[in-house]
């Protein structure tokens, strides 16, 4: 199946809030928080979208015959494409009531590991949605991401130590997290980080031998500061547009990030990708690897597990095309030079 096919069967069981676009841009969605869509005016996101097809490619099959392989590593392991699943903290709250976190925390995890990549899950006010999907990351070997939000010092401590003893790939933190709209005044806190509580972090992962990444860098200031406070990767990313309006795409902010950063750490980047030529693109702008988020939800409530691979497999025929339009035989090939 197709993501139109897939989007096409979750219409009805998804909402009310994602409209199950048959093409993920934002529009269709936008200032609904909680929700899917992005903050204030909500053009963020669909700024996220456009803003990749802007990036143009250079067309080049004069090369000898190869079958482009898409294989990388990233934060240390092997994965069939340069695409991971973004996480989502509270599914229920933004996408409906088909599934509920766990369920599809286990869906995606699930799928990710078939189709030989990492499923990042989420964090949220309910204290069951890390510890659950712990559990589910230690049962499946390790082959996830936690993410965690930057909580109080007491809640972090606790939250840290649950996603440490499930041995995950890595663990991360979404530090814009403190700008979503329902996290304002709750209980726990969230709030701003500076470099020295990173550095902690940072450390307490190494500790265990787990990589640290930090999501919500649009600075290369910022990444430069995440890179001395120990952080093994960062995320380009605004959140979808859901924590700040009026902020540039992350395909505009790449550039100088991983300029800043790349020999430092790994650049990873989210927003607005939606297809395996978006992917070559980020690829080309600097980034090691991408996270996609909303279109995966879609896929699981529009085909489940197999919803799930199906849009990988997508992703990763349309990237090996590009690649072998573009003369990449491989993930390392792919650089400036395939801009146009």
């Amino acid at each position: 199946m197709k993501y139109t096919d897939l989007a096409a069967h979750a219409r009805g069981n998804i909402g009310p809030y994602c409209k199950a676009c048959p093409v993920c841009d934002g529009r269709g969605c936008r200032n609904t928080v909680p929700g899917p869509g992005a903050k204030g005016s909500g053009t963020v996101a669909m700024r996220n979208y456009s803003a990749w097809q802007g990036v143009l490619l250079n067309m080049d099959t004069l090369h000898q015959y190869f079958e482009a392989d898409s294989s990388c590593t990233v934060l240390g392991r092997e994965l069939s494409l340069p695409v991971m699943i973004a996480p989502v903290g509270d599914v229920q709250r933004h996408y409906g009531e088909k599934y509920d976190t766990v369920g599809y925390n286990e869906c995606v995890l699930r799928a990710a590991e078939k189709a030989g990549t990492l499923a990042w899950t989420g964090d949220g006010l309910d204290g069951r949605i890390m510890s659950e999907s712990c559990d589910l990351i230690s049962g499946l070997g390790g082959a996830g991401v936690v993410t965690v939000k930057p909580w109080d010092a007491k809640t972090l401590d606790e939250k840290l130590g649950q996603a440490l003893a499930a041995r995950p790939a890595a663990v991360a933190m979404d530090i814009d997290a403190a700008g979503l709209p329902f996290l304002k005044g709750q209980n726990p806190p969230a709030g701003a980080k500076d470099e020295g509580q990173i550095a902690e972090i940072a450390a307490a992962c190494h500790e265990q031998g787990v990589p640290f990444v930090l999501k919500g860098v649009m600075t290369p200031s910022a990444a430069e500061r995440a890179a001395r406070a120990g952080a093994d990767g960062v995320v380009v990313s605004n959140h979808g547009g859901r924590v700040l309006d009026g902020v540039p795409s992350t395909a505009e902010t790449l550039p100088g990030i991983a300029q800043a950063v790349g020999g430092d750490l790994e650049v990873l980047v989210d927003g607005g990708i939606r297809s395996g030529v978006d992917v070559f693109r980020a690829l080309a702008l600097g980034a090691n690897a991408c996270l996609v988020c909303r279109p995966f939800v879609v896929a699981a409530f529009g085909g489940g597990e197999d919803g799930v691979v199906a849009y990988l497999e997508q992703l990763k025929a349309e990237l090996t095309d590009t690649m072998e339009m573009c003369g990449a035989a491989s993930i390392a090939a792919i650089d400036e030079s395939a801009l146009w």
